[in-house]
């Protein structure tokens, strides 16, 4: 199969979708491999790594995706790629449908193949590719409440960590998954007194013992959350529903009975956000003030560390994309990892979630595929 990798064009996003590492596994099993030129400058990676690794180099994005039978990207496409898509392409990259319907119809109008990261599962029902992503937005988000809280950039003036006679910053991070897990560790490991909030039992207790005391655990009910961001100096919303906008868990009334300069980290910004007053910033300007609360929603925070994250995310989707360019869509029907990730196919929606938020008709794969 004839794989293409584009430079990303999101603002600010400067990883990439095959490292030259990737790229060599992908001729190894025999496949041809193209790439825009200057793909991999975000990683440290130039084109005479990629030749080394057996790819072509393309000048232009326009001759990657003409000539590539699967496109593998980071990133959701943006307006200028998703019409150069085409019937019986495969996309492989993060999506994010849910709350971006200029998207889903420029994927559907284009009759493409297109298979999300963020809902491919694996044995146990995880999502294995969404995962190294949330690793490092969970811990970037605590870095980034940490510049927020800063006086000069409009927060309370307050270390997270405190020192030795002043309390430490109160951290509140909703949603216990591996964003939350995450944010949670790296927020204690400063020292920062830390609750977490979720609504499973189970997971409440597993937090609870990994944790040993450096975290509180809350089980989320309305109130719960009141009272958790009401104290809170910096909240995380880390709350995922696969494929699906994010619940709206902190409303614009909610503001005024916050801290004045508390930090707001949505994570979950992708999904549309876990706040009613999120909206998308870039890093070039990462945040903003909403009644004297500071916002920081970056949409693609882990872009900020593309060497790590390239790398963690390519360890990640290398087996599925293999499969993907062996057999092709064949893979799809065969995988019930993959078929989970299919979101569009020949100008279908084939995730019911996506569907559902959109409004828009959902086709199983079968009727898709007919």
């Amino acid at each position: 199969m004839k794989v293409g990798v584009p430079k990303e064009i999101k603002v600010q996003e400067h990883r990439v979708g095959l490292t030259p590492g990737a790229v060599r596994e992908y001729v190894a099993a025999g496949h041809s491999v193209i790439v825009e030129s200057n793909a991999g400058v975000g990683i440290g990676a130039t084109d005479d790594h990629y030749r080394k690794a057996g790819a072509m180099i393309a000048d232009h994005a326009q001759d990657v995706f003409a000539s590539s039978d699967m496109i593998v990207k980071v990133k959701e496409p943006q307006p200028s790629e998703w019409s150069q898509l085409r019937e019986n392409q495969i996309l492989f990259t993060y999506l994010h449908l849910a709350p971006d319907p200029d998207q889903a119809k420029g994927l559907i109008n284009s009759g493409c193949t297109a298979i999300a990261y963020e809902t491919v599962i694996d044995a146990i029902g995880g999502l294995p590719l969404l995962a190294p992503m949330s690793e490092v937005a969970g811990r970037l988000s605590i870095e980034a409440a940490g510049s927020a809280l800063k006086r000069s950039a409009g927060g309370r003036g307050l270390l997270i960590g405190g020192v030795p006679g002043v309390p430490p910053a109160r951290v509140v991070v909703i949603g216990g998954g591996v964003v939350g897990f995450h944010a949670a560790r790296m927020a204690a490991g400063l020292g920062a007194e830390v609750t977490i909030l979720d609504r499973s039992i189970p997971r409440l207790r597993a937090l609870d013992e990994q944790f040993g005391g450096r975290a509180r655990t809350r089980f989320s009910s309305l109130e719960a959350v009141e009272d958790e961001v009401f104290a809170a100096d910096v909240v995380i919303g880390a709350v995922l529903v696969p494929g699906a906008s994010a619940p709206k868990l902190v409303s614009r009334n909610m503001l005024s009975s916050m801290r004045k300069g508390a930090v707001i980290v949505d994570v979950a910004i992708d999904q549309g956000g876990c706040f009613e007053t999120s909206r998308a910033t870039t890093h070039a300007d990462p945040t903003y003030d909403i009644d004297g609360i500071v916002h920081y929603c970056v949409a693609n925070m882990p872009g900020a560390v593309p060497l790590t994250s390239s790398q963690a995310l390519n360890n990640a989707t290398l087996p599925f994309g293999l499969a993907l360019a062996n057999k092709g869509f064949a893979a799809v029907l065969e995988s019930p990892h993959l078929r989970a990730g299919l979101n569009v196919h020949r100008g279908r929606l084939t995730y019911r979630a996506v569907a559902d938020s959109l409004g828009l008709p959902f086709s199983t794969i079968e009727q898709a595929a007919a």
